[in-house]
């Protein structure tokens, strides 16, 4: 049985990544897209993703489950909306200002 090697790759041209910030101009302003940044903001931290899940009644299952869902994308942004120091932080941590969070939360339980 003979062996055969592949060839290395050889990049035809060189790829670069950018590494500056978006600002809020360049960031989807749809309300799914929000909510979910905004879920994994708060599931990076333990005791956040805790009191979410004990103030919401949702569990992890309910959560994976319902990613595509408004009413479950609406109760994450509602858990943000509800405690200020929260909603700063984490529109913040995405770039954005507390005030899109709001509307998106608006949009997903309207």
């Amino acid at each position: 049985m003979e062996t055969r090697r592949c060839p290395p790759y050889v990049p035809s041209r060189m790829l670069t990544i950018h590494a500056d910030d978006q600002s809020p101009a360049h960031l989807p302003d749809d309300p799914e897209t929000i909510a979910l940044s905004a879920l994994g903001w708060v599931l990076s931290d333990d005791d956040r993703a805790e009191r979410l899940m004990s103030l919401t009644g949702l569990d992890a299952d309910t959560l994976r489950d319902g990613l595509t869902e408004p009413a479950v994308l609406g109760a994450v942004l509602e858990f943000l909306v509800n405690h200020e120091p929260d909603l700063v932080l984490a529109a913040d941590a995405l770039g954005r200002r507390p005030e899109e969070l709001v509307a998106a939360h608006g949009k997903l339980t309207a």
